[in-house]
């Protein structure tokens, strides 16, 4: 590194450039055919645009270019000192199948991390990207004053940057609710006047005839099965009353051509068709049907809302650290739904009407808020230090991990700690003594306690804190509930305490 004056950055994948091009003319030779066929058909104007969206999408970093020196970081587009870098950081960003690519983010000191169109890393094992870090953090170090010694990862579980989908799809599920929900006094409507609707008679006007029963007589020509979940289709003979009728799987199957049937037509629309063997109804959708629809739509937008709630109540924390889970959320998402939708199928309409309706939202709401005031609790920060430490009692066994292999715990193999009884902290696969490995406290030296960080890994849950130690010039991670692990921490104070008191000469 010490030769080396500028660093430059492409995309390694510069061959690509031409399939973006590619991508774009076919978008905006599909876009332009559709357009000038007066919009139609939507297929060829939804491929136009999602050929032009992909490719503007993935055209910044196909011909994004990075260049760094001894005065700072530069992109066709900005130019920062490494005086006004404070960090260099890893976005990391999951993708379906397990897949993940990894982007770097220059902490600017007063202003916003600013993402680098390049370097890419796809994978944690890439040795280009790792190279270029490394390439870039010995300039930071030898131009500027890094915040931290340690690389910073920062993704959608870490407070340090968010994704902007939760919000959006919350949005979008609460406008599909409102229409829904919009729709349930028509639905109303509609169900009542055909559950009264009477045959036409003689006496009724033509321009009274559509809110009563026509019957038509026909004969089917032709029968169509498309399929499961694709229903089927009627043919008439002679084309009348009409050409052609969907009609549900197996109304189609039980019909047969040269069938005599009885089309009954309601609104202008067929609503049943009668024959010998088979009587075909049109669905006529409740509105505690789409009530229930409404109601389960507002509840899925409550997870992205507390997601967004969760991301916006701990932005204050360090970039790195892991956000609390809104699952405990979606536990009182999940219980309301147990109350609310027998509630709104039940009473779409009337619901301020009935008393037992009236009481019953009292209750159900009631119970909602008690169980939103115990998921507040439950995703709450414990911070390092504002722990209290029980008491011991006889020998106790707390989930506790090493997150590293070391000769007191193999392999990771150790899920529990063991303390108190007669013996000193161990390691244990389980919670009992069985293969149990004694704890060296004497070599571990605690460096400091902290909540969870990107680079802990998935299998650290996010309400538990992690101790770091020095076990003779190697750094270990032990990791637990924040009781827990001031217990473990406490136990191997004492037991080292104990072990000094009792060498020789450790007096002097």
């Amino acid at each position: 590194m010490n030769g080396v004056r500028e660093l430059v950055f492409r995309s390694r994948f510069r061959r690509g450039l031409w399939a973006v091009v590619a991508v774009a003319a076919t978008g905006a030779l599909l876009t332009a055919l559709a357009l000038a066929g007066g919009g139609g058909p939507a297929p060829l104007l939804a491929a136009g645009v999602l050929c032009l969206g992909t490719a503007l999408a993935a055209l910044r970093p196909a011909t994004g270019e990075v260049r760094a020196d001894a005065h700072g970081i530069h992109t066709r587009h900005r130019t920062v000192s490494w005086a006004d870098v404070t960090d260099l950081r890893v976005r990391i960003k999951r993708w379906p199948r397990g897949q993940e690519s990894r982007q770097i983010l220059v902490a600017v000191r007063d202003r916003r991390a600013w993402q680098l169109p390049q370097p890419t890393g796809w994978g944690s094992d890439d040795a280009y990207f790792e190279d270029a870090l490394d390439s870039l953090r010995a300039l930071h170090r030898r131009h500027g004053t890094p915040r931290s010694d340690r690389v910073v990862l920062v993704s959608q579980r870490t407070a340090g940057r968010g994704s902007p989908w939760p919000p959006v799809l919350c949005v979008l599920l609460l406008v599909c609710a409102g229409a829904a929900a919009w729709s349930v006094p028509r639905a109303d409507d509609t169900t009542r006047a055909w559950e009264s609707a009477v045959p036409c008679t003689a006496s009724v006007p033509a321009e009274d005839r559509r809110e009563c029963l026509t019957t038509v007589p026909a004969v089917i020509e032709a029968t169509v099965d498309q399929g499961p979940k694709k229903g089927g289709r009627l043919y008439f003979a002679d084309d009348r009353p009409m050409d052609a009728l969907s009609v549900s799987e197996d109304a189609a199957q039980e019909f047969q051509a040269g069938d005599q049937v009885t089309l009954t037509v309601w609104r202008g629309d067929v609503m049943e068709v009668s024959g010998s063997r088979h009587v075909w109804r049109e669905h006529v959708s409740p509105p505690g049907d789409l009530a229930v629809v409404a109601a389960v739509l507002a509840l899925l937008a409550g997870y992205p809302a507390a997601q967004t709630v969760t991301r916006l109540r701990w932005r204050r924390l360090p970039d790195g650290e892991v956000l609390p889970s809104a699952l405990p959320y979606a536990a009182v998402l999940a219980a309301t739904a147990v109350w609310l939708l027998p509630l709104v199928y039940r009473h779409p309409t009337d619901l301020l009407d009935s008393s037992t309706a009236v009481t019953w939202g009292l209750a159900g709401t009631t119970a909602t808020l008690a169980l939103t005031a115990l998921a507040w609790r439950a995703t709450r920060v414990r911070l390092p230090g504002e722990v209290t430490v029980p008491d011991e009692r006889g020998e106790v066994f707390v989930r506790a991990r090493f997150l590293e292999s070391t000769d007191y715990n193999p392999d990771g193999f150790g899920t529990h700690i063991a303390l108190g009884g007669d013996g000193p902290p161990a390691v244990t696969p389980g919670p009992d003594r069985y293969g149990a490995r004694t704890v060296p406290a004497r070599r571990l030296t605690l460096i400091r306690v902290r909540r969870p960080q990107e680079y802990d890994g998935d299998s650290v849950p996010r309400s538990w804190h992690v101790a770091e130690f020095d076990d003779d010039g190697t750094p270990v991670r032990l990791a637990a509930a924040p009781a827990d692990l001031a217990r473990v921490l406490r136990a191997l104070e004492t037991t080292a305490t104990l072990a000094d008191a009792s060498t020789p000469g450790s007096d002097r």
